[in-house]
């Protein structure tokens, strides 16, 4: 059986970027999507407009998503999203195609976009 120290020696030390950054700061922002369902008359039916949106962004784009507001109504969703990238040029144009990805949307219309930027100290 190895030792404590035996077994510390063994393992191997990972930087915490090893790819480097661009410019040593993280580029993170958040879009939020403000959404009209014309075609809804029940929540159900809502979520069944949604919800491709929904998987869509996750499995294309591998970001983060979720619906945020207005829940309770038939009509409206407002759904937000998360990337985090190694450049500000890549997170940037993740964000345009997101966007265009819910523009493009057949069941909603797409009412508003906000974004927000994480500003990193580093």
């Amino acid at each position: 059986m190895a030792s404590v120290e035996g077994r510390a020696a063994q393992q191997r030390i990972v930087p915490l970027f090893p790819y480097g950054r661009e410019d040593g700061r993280m580029h993170a922002a958040a879009l939020c999507f403000d959404l009209h369902v014309p075609e809804s008359r029940s929540l159900k039916s809502k979520r069944a407009a949604i919800r491709p949106i929904l998987d869509g962004l996750r499995h294309r784009f591998k970001v983060s998503v979720a619906e945020v507001a207005h829940q309770d109504q038939w009509q409206r969703a407002a759904i937000a999203v998360a990337v985090v990238a190694e450049s500000d040029r890549h997170l940037r144009h993740v964000l345009d195609s997101v966007e265009r990805f819910v523009d493009a949307a057949p069941a909603v219309e797409l009412l508003d976009t906000e974004t927000a930027w994480l500003e990193s100290d580093s």
